[in-house]
C-alpha cells in the first residue's frame, strides 16, 4: 500500500502518529502541490491512500478521474468541501475523517481579537524597529461582540466575550432565542447584527446559503471603527466588497485567518491592507489537534485496510 499524506507544511507528520504500523509506503509531502490539475496527478499517480489535510488540497472529480489506483481517502477534520464525494462514491472510493478539537479555531479567533483592538500588528513592528507606542488601544468591556452562527464554535467565543463583560448577540438563518439564551447572548435581527456590532465574528460552515452572506450590504450597515474577524471561510465574506469598505475607511479593520484563495497568493492585496490583520489559516494549527489528526488517520487507513472502515464521511444534506 502506498500512502500520501498532504500538505505536512510545519514537516511533523511523521513524527506524530506510528505510521511505521502500517507496513506500508508513506510520502509526506510538505509542499503545497498546487492549484494545477496536471501537476497534482503527477504527484500522487500511483497512490492507493490520500491523507487530506483539510481542505488544503481540492480532491476533485477531474482529479479523480485520473488517478485509478487511489482506493481510499483520509481527511483530517469532520467535513471537507473540497473532496467531490458523488465522484469518489461513484468510483467506489471510501472517504474517512479524522477526530477535531473545536476549542483552537475558538482561541485563535480571541487572538485576532485582541491583535486587532490592540493593534498588535503595529505595536510588534514598531518594537522591532526601535520604536515605542504608537497606537491607542480600544476596550472589550461594555462593547458589543456580534456572532454569526452561533453554532459550536461560536457559542465557545461568545462565552469569552462574556467574560469580558461585553454585550453579546447573535443571528443565524436558524437561530432562535432559546438557543440565543443558552450560552448568555440574545438573538437580534441581521439588521442590528451588523449595524451595532463593536466586533463581528463569522462562525459558519460555508455552503450555498453562506457563501457571499457577508456582502457590501452587510459592511454597509457597520461602524467605521467596527472590527470583522473570520476565522471560518473566506467565501463567506465578499473579498472586493471587504477591501473597498477597508479602502474606503467604511470599516476600521479586518482579522482574517481564511481566504478565497489559499494559499494566499504573494501579490494579494490583503497582505498589504493597513486595515487588515492576517494569519495563514492557523486557527486549527496546533499540536494537540494534529496529533489527533494523524493518530486518527493511521487508524483510519487499518481499519480500511482490515476490511471494516471506520469514521466514514458522508454527503452534507441536499439543502446546505
Amino acid at each position: 500500500m502506498r500512502i500520501a499524506v498532504l500538505d505536512d507544511y510545519q514537516g511533523i507528520a511523521a513524527t506524530l502518529a506510528d505510521w511505521d504500523s502500517l507496513q506500508a509506503e508513506v510520502t509526506f509531502f510538505s509542499d503545497y502541490l498546487g492549484a494545477d490539475d496536471d501537476g497534482v496527478v503527477a504527484a500522487l499517480a500511483g497512490y492507493d491512500v490520500v491523507v487530506a489535510m483539510r481542505e488544503r488540497t481540492p480532491i476533485t472529480a477531474e482529479r479523480l478521474a485520473r488517478l485509478p489506483e487511489l482506493r481510499l481517502i483520509v481527511s483530517t477534520g469532520r467535513r471537507n468541501a473540497s473532496i467531490d464525494l458523488k465522484a469518489t462514491a461513484a468510483r467506489g472510493i471510501t472517504v474517512c475523517h479524522t477526530g477535531y478539537l473545536p476549542s483552537p479555531a475558538a482561541e485563535h479567533t480571541w487572538a485576532l481579537i485582541h491583535a486587532a483592538t490592540r493593534r498588535l500588528d503595529v505595536e510588534l513592528g514598531a518594537i522591532r524597529s526601535g520604536g515605542w507606542q504608537t497606537t491607542l488601544g480600544r476596550n472589550l468591556e461594555g462593547r458589543r461582540l456580534s456572532v454569526l452562527g452561533l453554532g459550536n464554535l461560536g457559542s465557545r467565543v461568545a462565552k469569552v466575550g462574556l467574560a469580558f463583560g461585553m454585550d453579546v448577540v447573535a443571528w443565524s438563518q436558524n437561530l432562535t432565542e432559546e438557543r440565543a439564551a443558552e450560552v448568555g447572548a440574545r438573538k437580534v435581527e441581521k439588521e442590528e447584527l451588523f449595524a451595532t456590532a463593536d466586533v463581528l465574528t463569522i462562525h459558519l460552515v460555508l455552503s450555498k446559503r453562506s457563501r457571499g452572506l457577508v456582502g457590501s450590504a452587510e459592511l454597509g450597515l457597520m461602524k467605521p471603527d467596527a472590527i470583522l474577524v473570520n476565522t471560518s471561510r473566506g467565501p463567506i465574506v465578499d473579498e472586493a466588497a471587504l477591501l473597498a469598505a477597508l479602502r474606503g475607511d467604511r470599516l476600521g479593520l479586518a482579522a482574517l485567518d481564511v481566504f478565497d484563495v489559499e494559499p494566499l497568493p504573494a501579490d494579494h492585496p490583503l497582505r498589504h491592507e493597513r486595515r487588515a490583520i492576517t494569519t495563514p489559516h492557523i486557527g486549527y494549527v496546533t499540536r494537540e489537534q494534529y496529533e489527533i489528526f494523524y493518530r486518527d488517520a493511521v487508524e483510519d487507513i487499518a481499519a480500511f485496510a482490515a476490511g471494516a472502515p471506520i469514521r466514514l464521511l458522508e454527503l452534507p444534506p441536499k439543502n446546505l
